[in-house]
């Protein structure tokens, strides 16, 4: 049996029992993804001694005390009485969600729950954002520091939310005294999730624009969630990512897919993007082609020191994300029907991003008759 399987790690909680004198920890967003998996996580741990889970809806966990609102509610504070540590993890990142509502929720819940914490006496809050925030940059080091600055600009799918969650928590300390706060950032997160960097691997090609050299990183939901619980159990805390170890050059992505790769220059893919985008064909402005021709991979050192390690391999995890994705379509991060795929597959990804101006014209025509 596998040293992933659930009931082997339940085995493992449960083969010593202690008394649980550990801290009282609140989730939010804990009813489905990630958040849901890191409360079953810390529900069946010996070193939690409580867990409140907080969502818009009751999840599966009953172990949990549950409370259902908005994480927006200023009542949250009420809500998270008790707790020692918060980790926040209700966040909207769907590709298909309106921008600018997305960053609302996004934004204001963040604040909102910083706030609430130091009101409710919680003396840690864990925040989870993106490796993508240090930002996809020709001249990035290989891997790099958790240190080093953020370059992200808000371009890319969330990203501009990301930074400024991540600039609510570094002024949270200083605003609210007594207050710390966590930063985990994993790198191309795999494992139910749907993203412009998933996408990526259901294309009939692998668009890689020429004169970039991609490199691949990638986490599995498992390894974030066990990171998340350290945050949480304080055996790590500042700034940190999260991921396999190394990386994977675009070169043996190519070879472990078996996806032949399709090479365009760097204006015709960036220009078919942006205008792809902008008449609303594709829901991936072209900001999120940086982080597929650009390294960002990064050390992982802070959990390394910490003695956390990563169950999974850059290997495996794209093996995972293969099987995940099998029988979907996307060209140009649009999701295709079965047949529109057919005729994709046949034509290739390169007739839909050079078939662009096409599409311009015929959507400019259509405005001027209105």
């Amino acid at each position: 049996m596998s040293s992933r399987d659930p009931q082997v790690r339940a085995a493992r909680n449960h083969s010593t029992p202690t008394p649980s004198r550990g801290p009282v920890v609140a989730v939010t967003g804990a009813a489905s993804g990630v958040g849901d998996l890191l409360t079953r996580r810390l529900a069946a741990s010996e070193e939690i001694k409580q867990v409140i889970a907080i969502d818009e809806r009751r999840g599966e966990v009953s172990e949990a005390q549950w409370y259902i609102l908005d994480v927006r509610d200023p009542a949250i504070a009420e809500k998270l009485r008790g707790a020692d540590v918060v980790v926040h993890l209700a966040l909207d990142l769907d590709l298909e969600t309106d921008a600018a509502a997305r960053t609302a929720y996004n934004v204001r819940g963040t604040q909102t729950v910083l706030t609430a914490a130091a009101a409710a006496g919680v003396h840690r809050v864990v925040l989870c954002t993106s490796a993508m925030v240090y930002g996809a940059l020709p001249d990035n080091d290989i891997p790099l520091s958790e240190d080093a600055e953020l370059r992200a600009t808000a371009e890319a799918t969330g990203v501009g939310d990301l930074l400024e969650i991540e600039r609510l928590g570094r002024r949270a300390p200083r605003a609210h005294p007594g207050l710390q706060v966590t930063v985990v950032r994993p790198a191309v997160l795999v494992g139910g999730t749907d993203t412009a960097l998933t996408r990526y691997f259901e294309s009939p090609r692998l668009l890689v624009v020429a004169g970039s050299r991609p490199t691949w990183q990638f986490c599995h939901v498992e390894d974030l969630v066990s990171a998340l619980e350290y945050a949480a159990l304080e055996k790590v805390e500042g700034e940190l990512a999260v991921g396999c170890d190394g990386w994977l050059e675009q070169e043996e992505v190519e070879e472990l897919s078996s996806i032949r790769r399709m090479e365009l220059p760097s204006a015709v893919a960036l220009g078919a993007a942006a205008r792809l985008h902008r008449i609303g064909l594709t829901p991936s402005p072209a900001g999120d082609l940086a982080y597929t021709m650009h390294p960002w991979v990064v050390s992982v050192s802070r959990l390394h020191d910490a003695g956390w390690r990563p169950r999974w391999t850059n290997e495996e995890v794209l093996a995972a994300l293969l099987e995940e994705v099998e029988g979907r379509h996307t060209v140009a991060g649009r999701r295709l029907g079965r047949k529109d795929a057919t005729a994709a597959g046949a034509a290739g990804a390169t007739v839909a991003l050079l078939g662009t101006a096409a599409l311009v014209r015929r959507a400019r025509k259509a405005r001027r008759r209105l």
